[in-house]
């Protein structure tokens, strides 16, 4: 399916007038004018830094993404409804869900974390096959969220594959 833009350019008043729309775009990180799906990855990082702070662990952490995949379908089907257009760029609670699942089994320590962030970062934005085929056929808050936890598993592959060779 074809990504195109709305027919007008949502503003910080246009989400707080509804608040899924608030939180399908990141709680405004989406609005960010270049790279919203990398500005919308960060609220992901630190929900998930604040999460394992607070004592959360990383399988707590796995297992809340599963609800908020789901939670995240609905957001994201709103958002899509308000914009009248399908996966707009500025929609990014998929990459915060995302981002939150990835964290939960990388490593701890920033370097870890980086490579987490690039890592999913390189599958969401190429999206590589069978990333893509996902991306182009299912439609609705699903294929929003889908596209972006299979992003996830791929960079979760990598990570743990990094983490058994570097012992």
């Amino acid at each position: 399916m074809a990504k195109s833009a709305p027919s007008f350019r949502p503003t910080l008043p246009w989400l707080l007038a509804r608040p899924v729309r608030f939180v399908g775009f990141g709680f405004g990180s989406g609005l960010a004018p270049v790279a919203p799906g990398t500005a919308g990855t960060v609220p992901g990082v630190v929900l998930a830094a604040l999460l394992l702070w607070l004592g959360v662990s990383p399988f707590w952490l796995g297992m809340l993404c599963v609800p908020l995949f789901f939670i995240g379908i609905w957001i994201c089907n709103e958002t899509e409804r308000d914009l009248g257009v399908h996966d707009y760029g500025g929609i990014v609670w998929d990459e915060i869900v995302a981002m939150m699942l990835v964290l939960a089994f990388t490593p701890d320590g920033w370097l870890w974390w980086l490579a987490a962030f690039l890592l999913f970062r390189f599958f969401d934005a190429v999206k590589p096959p069978p990333i893509r085929w996902f991306d182009r056929r299912v439609s609705g808050g699903f294929g929003v969220m889908l596209d972006d936890i299979i992003a996830a598993v791929f960079s979760i592959i990598i990570i743990v594959l990094l983490d058994c060779i570097t012992g």
